[in-house]
């Protein structure tokens, strides 16, 4: 997503800098040898400049707007690398959809620790990097402490291929992000259960797709956030692409086909692939018990994956 941001950025005739940081060598490779990311199917524009892991003060010169792109789990490690150079950023942008797994903070918090003085700003709502990359009509949601605050951060990157709605609602957004990738992977797994018996449970999907929002919403809330952000981009609308194309849907997918979880997983990630939904799904159900709340299709999906239990569970919470 970071690749497809800058890409889009570039496109726009904004001056940006892509830096890889010592874990994206291989994707750094690529570009620069065929043009393109592994994972994205366009071309990045002749105008983006690309950068090593060893020129990150040459990246970072002059820098306004610092987009993050790091997974959940590397965020603390990416800002750290990254502190000294930054500290000039008006704007950190964080496009992770996750918590971190250490200590289940959002990741705006973990770069507000890492990085004070900026001002940090979610990225949330249904959009694929592949679609971002080709130019085709995508809609985000940015959030800040002030909707004036992501505004000011998002603005510059606003056209009609992508459309930006502006929030200061950020512990709804994060929280629906982290949600609609475990929502994605229950849509998944019932792909693949369609897959071995020739059936297509698009009856269930829809029952249980309705159910994952209510569930959205219901935590949401209860952590702070607003129902109008669970069920707009930030909530549903990412719950939806996500689990029409997204890489957790394709993971549940493995699952529901009757691979292993862990075995599944390690193959996406020998991929480069990241899943975040995995550990959000430990995350959703730590969060539910601890709020006293029962998620039903959340936490089945919970189980599936930790509990070794049959997937076909996910379609029991209709029964």
């Amino acid at each position: 997503m970071g690749t497809a941001l800058a890409m889009h950025a570039a496109r726009r005739g904004l001056d940006v800098a892509l830096w890889a940081n010592p874990l994206d060598e291989r994707a750094l490779e690529a570009i620069r040898s065929e043009g393109r990311h592994p994972a994205l199917p366009e071309h990045v524009p002749s105008s983006l400049a690309l950068h090593a892991p060893h020129e990150l003060e040459r990246a970072a010169a002059g820098c306004e707007i610092a987009v993050m792109a790091a997974s959940s789990s590397g965020a603390r490690s990416l800002a750290r690398m990254v502190a000294e150079v930054a500290r000039g950023a008006t704007f950190v942008v964080s496009l992770a959809k996750g918590l971190e797994t250490e200590t289940g903070k959002r990741v705006s918090a973990v770069y507000e620790e890492e990085l004070p003085g900026s001002t940090v700003v979610a990225v949330g709502g249904p959009c694929l990097a592949s679609e971002l990359a080709l130019g085709n009509p995508s809609a985000s949601v940015w959030a800040g402490r002030s909707a004036g605050d992501a505004r000011r951060a998002g603005e510059v990157l606003e056209d009609r291929h992508y459309q930006l709605q502006y929030t200061d609602d950020v512990v709804g957004v994060e929280y629906s992000s982290v949600m609609k990738n475990v929502a994605a992977i229950g849509m998944g797994i019932l792909d693949g259960l369609g897959k071995l018996s020739d059936e297509r449970f698009r009856n269930a999907q829809a029952a249980l797709f309705t159910k994952a929002i209510q569930e959205l919403t219901a935590l949401v809330t209860a952590l702070g956030g607003r129902a109008e952000t669970a069920q707009g981009l930030a909530g549903l609308g990412d719950v939806l692409v996500t689990s029409l194309g997204g890489r957790n849907r394709l993971f549940g997918e493995r699952v529901g086909e009757g691979a292993d979880p862990k075995a599944a997983l390690d193959a996406m990630v020998e991929q480069g692939l990241t899943v975040e939904g995995v550990e959000s799904s430990r995350a959703v159900d730590r969060l539910a018990r601890q709020a006293g709340m029962e998620l039903p299709y959340h936490q089945a999906v919970y189980r599936v994956l930790f509990e070794g239990r049959d997937p076909r569970h996910v379609m029991d919470v209709l029964c």
